[in-house]
């Protein structure tokens, strides 16, 4: 296994910001209060995150001129 050769540009690419923006509503979700998540339906961080994964995959397969120019 080796790292691409554009790894110091990561945090440009789509998969990596939609990857980060999952993981980091699914660890404020941890943190919320349960009060606060009663009051929100009860799948939808699930869905949200599944939603930015599937982004994260598709952000992964097309170009991105600003991390390879």
């Amino acid at each position: 296994m080796k790292l691409i050769s554009n790894w110091r540009k990561g945090w440009r690419m789509f998969s990596v910001q939609a990857q980060g923006a999952a993981l980091a509503l699914l660890g404020t979700w941890q943190v919320f209060p349960d009060d606060l998540k009663a009051g929100l339906p009860p799948h939808l961080v699930a869905w949200v995150s599944m939603g930015l994964l599937v982004f994260g995959i598709i952000g992964r397969l097309i170009e991105q001129p600003k991390v390879n120019p």
